[in-house]
């Protein structure tokens, strides 16, 4: 009898660690892939899961303004995970990243002020100024109030304002893989 209760928690145990899902702490990363409107979930360089993901309706180039609805590109991290009544869930990242601020302060986008106070929020782990002219709130979310018409737009087209958006149930269990400070590479 003994041998049996044994056996079932070892077999038990090994179960339950083959399907929980990976956390921020365990060498994951999210791939986003813009020209194959896929978002990978990466453990220790593994893919785990892909998702289906839309994209800023401005167009393949990478996002250079507020207002010009198209999705960035580049290194960034997750900064802060919130249930929304728009999206249903939100998950913010630390746009714009040092690069994105580099290349508006030599095109004079941003001024020196605006720079340095972007290159703090990176060196102390805060959140960049979202209100200069880069623009800001730009994350990962789903569809909010999924209607037919909402899900065959989802599927068809890109239609966000420079976010990444996938399917309600997706961003769920999306959220069961990352965590704050998740690194995500948005690739072309």
């Amino acid at each position: 009898m003994n041998r049996i209760l044994i056996h079932l928690v070892v077999v038990f145990a090994a179960l339950s660690t083959a399907f929980v899902p990976a956390n921020a702490g365990d060498n994951v990363e999210l791939v986003i892939s813009r020209s194959k409107h896929q978002l990978a979930v990466k453990k220790d360089g593994v893919n785990v899961r892909t998702f289906k993901v839309a994209f800023g309706s401005g167009g393949k180039k990478a996002k250079l303004r507020s207002g010009d609805h198209t999705t960035p590109k580049g290194k960034y991290r997750i900064s802060k995970i919130r249930d929304s009544n728009r999206f249903h869930m939100f998950m913010q990242l630390n746009y714009p990243n040092m690069e994105d601020a580099k290349r508006a302060y030599k095109n004079h986008s941003i001024s020196r002020k605006q720079y340095q106070a972007i290159l703090d929020a990176h060196t102390f782990g805060n959140l960049p100024p979202q209100n200069t002219s880069l623009g800001g709130a730009i994350g990962i979310h789903g569809i909010g109030n999924e209607t037919q018409d909402k899900v065959e737009i989802h599927q068809i087209s890109d239609w966000t304002q420079g976010c990444i958006a996938m399917r309600n149930h997706e961003i769920e269990e999306l959220n069961h893989y990352i965590d704050v400070g998740t690194p995500i590479s948005i690739i072309d």
